[in-house]
């Protein structure tokens, strides 16, 4: 089998999560890693074992053995790195969201087009073998026409005025944050699941901590409880703490969800119910092998993965049989085999996420932005 050499941009947390679960698909060699300094660079392939480290993005484009690039950057930097990717003729999988703007999201787009280029925004959630099972169950009718929905994305890693991350700086994020951050994925994942567009949204967007204190030095995602910091800087804060939207989903479905990053003892709370005229279901992340199954007339139901009870096209986004888990590092590991298989065969199928799907998540949170501003609903 030969060898796809591809290349991690980016060395924090989500550079780590890429880099593992590359490496499972056995047919991905991680050849090189871009750091925004070239310290951080080597330390990284050194503690993962990655033969090139760099600081400048241009060493990776310039390589003609390098087919791929996994941009795991702050938000400000999808942009300009992808469609310089793209300019080089590199597949490009790029965490969400894909750009800052609209505009960039319309002209990756463009320029992927263009080049005929593979690309795919990195929305994971999809591919839990659980979820893929809604899908599949919504697809064949056994909830009738979906009604209602409504969920939420909670987080408690933000919940103190000292801590910090770097999304909490709007020209490195974008202006809006939690929603960004966690809401882009809540809405990605009901119109998947569904097959119905998000047609008008109702928002109201809450920043409780208005200033924040940012520690004299780097912090990691995810790391500010076990820092020890003792020096700080206070900051005004934009973007918002906590968010809830009510929504039009399709012609007829209503409903609503919220996304925090302040909800105590929440630490990845991503929960869906979906309502229809026969059944409904409900989905935990931090729960991801048991799926709730509704029913009016007769008892509901709690399953566990299995991939041999499953539907068909659910059954292939699970490698490990029934009682043995498949979790967060699995869910990438699942779209990153789609992404790669169509890079070593353009002719397979799509079955990721592309740049469109990444443009069609930030029409939404335009327009989720406008509805706050206005406090009025907002067509999509």
């Amino acid at each position: 089998m030969k060898k796809i050499k591809t290349a991690i941009v980016g060395t924090g947390f989500m550079g780590k999560v890429h880099t593992e679960n590359v490496r499972r698909l056995g047919n991905v060699e991680v050849a090189a890693v871009v750091g925004s300094r070239l310290e951080r660079a080597q330390k990284f392939a050194e503690s993962t074992g990655i033969p090139f480290a760099t600081g400048n993005l241009a060493d990776v484009l310039n390589n003609k053995e390098i087919e791929a690039v996994h941009i795991c950057t702050p938000n400000v930097q999808h942009f300009p790195m992808s469609l310089a990717a793209i300019e080089a003729g590199k597949a490009v999988l790029c965490e969400k969201p894909l750009a800052m703007t609209v505009q960039e999201g319309e002209r990756l787009v463009e320029a992927a087009k263009a080049k005929n280029t593979i690309n795919a925004v990195q929305h994971n959630l999809r591919y839990y073998p659980v979820v893929q099972q809604i899908r599949q169950m919504i697809a064949a009718g056994d909830l009738g026409e979906i009604l209602i929905v409504q969920g939420t994305y909670s987080q408690d890693w933000l919940l103190y005025e000292t801590d910090w991350n770097w999304r909490l700086n709007a020209e490195e994020n974008g202006k809006l944050r939690a929603m960004g951050d966690i809401g882009s994925h809540w809405m990605d994942a009901v119109q998947h699941l569904t097959g119905l567009p998000i047609t008008a949204v109702c928002a109201d967007l809450a920043t409780f901590h208005k200033t924040r204190k940012r520690p004299k030095g780097s912090v990691e995602t995810f790391s500010a409880k076990k820092t020890e910091v003792t020096e700080y800087e206070e900051i005004k804060m934009e973007g918002e703490d906590f968010g809830v939207v009510m929504l039009h989903l399709g012609n007829r479905a209503r409903g609503a969800f919220t996304v925090s990053q302040m909800s105590a003892g929440r630490k990845n709370n991503f929960a869906m119910e979906i309502f229809g005229t026969r059944a409904g279901v409900a989905w935990n992340q931090e729960s991801p092998d048991q799926l709730w199954i509704g029913h009016r007339n007769e008892p509901n139901q709690i399953i566990v993965k299995d991939a041999s009870l499953f539907y068909p096209g659910a059954a292939s986004f699970a490698d490990l049989p029934g009682g043995h888990s498949e979790g967060y590092d699995d869910s990438h590991k699942q779209l990153f085999k789609r992404f790669y298989a169509r890079v070593a065969d353009p002719s397979a199928p799509v079955e990721y996420p592309t740049f469109e799907d990444g443009l069609r998540g930030m029409v939404l949170l335009e327009k989720v932005g406008e509805s706050d501003a206005k406090k009025a609903w907002v067509q999509v």
